[in-house]
């Protein structure tokens, strides 16, 4: 149960302890260097690329294991169109080639013209990057690092770190704007990589 051993630490140490392990990741690291430099209002990197690292480093796995890709956000409502942002994805797709791996992009400002078709729930918008991080499925998805240019890193958490570190995926909220479906495929796959969690079912 080592694994669990920041599970009730107290929240300096969890922040503490959660830049170390996700800058274990060299390409977290990389990436957080970068962002500043890119056309990236409000640039963050989320979620699976930083509690996976967590876990990863808590359990003694190399720190990637497992990461099927790294999920960038910003927020730029100036020009919501799908080519605006798609002119930032084909930057950020120059910027991290040289690091293998996949770098998924998302202007936050615009989910809402395309989320309700994708997974079939309504979304409404938003007004910044991190107020996406309330509309995640899982507390413990709900994590992001945001760097400042100055080799400062802010962690947005609004669901603090406690699952993060507990090992548990549970509903945000009374899961009624969750896609069951993909609660189901994401808790299943995670659970098979990462046999030490605690998954909570979605009782819809």
């Amino acid at each position: 149960m080592s694994h669990l051993r920041y599970a009730n630490a107290s929240k300096s140490v969890q922040k503490a302890t959660f830049i170390d392990l996700i800058r274990a990741n060299p390409i977290n690291a990389e990436i957080l260097k970068r962002i500043p430099d890119l056309p990236l209002p409000q640039g963050m990197l989320v979620s699976g690329c930083l509690y996976q690292s967590v876990w990863n480093g808590l359990l003694g796995h190399d720190p990637t294991r497992g990461i099927l890709d790294y999920d960038l956000i910003y927020f730029d409502d100036s020009d919501l169109s799908y080519e605006a942002e798609d002119r930032i994805i084909k930057a950020c797709d120059f910027a991290f080639f040289d690091l293998g791996v996949e770098v998924e992009v998302r202007n936050q400002a615009r989910v809402h013209l395309w989320f309700e078709d994708h997974f079939g729930v309504p979304y409404t918008p938003l007004t910044h990057a991190a107020q996406s991080l309330e509309r995640y499925m899982s507390p413990c998805n709900a994590v992001a690092i945001e760097p400042d240019g100055k080799e400062n890193l802010k962690i947005h958490a609004p669901f603090g770190l406690g699952d993060v570190f507990g090992f548990t995926i549970r509903p945000r909220g009374d899961g009624s704007d969750i896609s069951a479906q993909s609660y189901a495929e994401k808790t299943t796959r995670m659970k098979v990589i990462w046999p030490e969690l605690t998954v909570i079912p979605l009782n819809l």
